[in-house]
This record gives C-alpha cells, structure tokens and sequence, in this order.
C-alpha cells in the first residue's frame, strides 16, 4: 500500500475519524462538505466518492456480486488506514478522484 505522508499531524488526528465516512456510501458528502479546510479529509472523500460510485456497478448480476464484495474489502481497508491517520492511494480510484476538484 502506498501512503502519502504530506497531511498536516494535528489535520489528520483532528479529522481522521470524520473522515472514515468517506468510505460508507453516500456518507462521502459529510467530510467533504464539512471540512473542506481539511486536505486530509478531502482526499479521502474523494476516492469515496469514487468507491461510492464503482458500488453503484452491483445491480449486475454475477459480476456485479463479485464487485460489490471488491468494494466493501476496499472500503474497510480505508476505514483501517484512515483510522490510523493513513492515505491508502487506492489502485484505479486514486487517479480518478484527482479529476474532481472541489
């Protein structure tokens, strides 16, 4: 896993636990409407809203399945990584969230 170590030690203590939404559906809009002071919780809002997108993809049959359990391993290791005041560039979704800017 990759981490980026360029966030602000009192940013991440402060929102680190804010931004473990991120990771939990549509939850991704509380830290990224709340704390858009925070670059630690904007980045992780970001790939949550990716994540949160990808998760749409489980309608399919089969594949889709397969997809949704991807997500939700996914979404709990950035919960874990979050929780411990870590950025996971998650594979795919790291590059895609840099397209949005709030």
């Amino acid at each position: 896993m990759e981490e980026i170590k360029h966030f602000d030690p009192k940013d991440v203590e402060d929102n680190k636990v804010l931004a473990c939404l991120s990771y939990v559906g549509i939850l991704f809009l509380i830290p990224l409407l709340a704390r858009k002071d925070s670059k630690f919780c904007q980045e992780h809002a970001r790939q949550g809203m990716v994540m949160f997108i990808a998760g749409l993809l489980i309608a399919i049959p089969f594949i889709g399945w397969i997809w949704g359990l991807v997500v939700i391993v996914v979404d709990i290791i950035s919960i874990i990584n979050t929780l411990q005041g870590k950025f996971w560039k998650i594979p795919g979704a790291y590059d895609l969230s840099k397209k949005f800017n709030f």
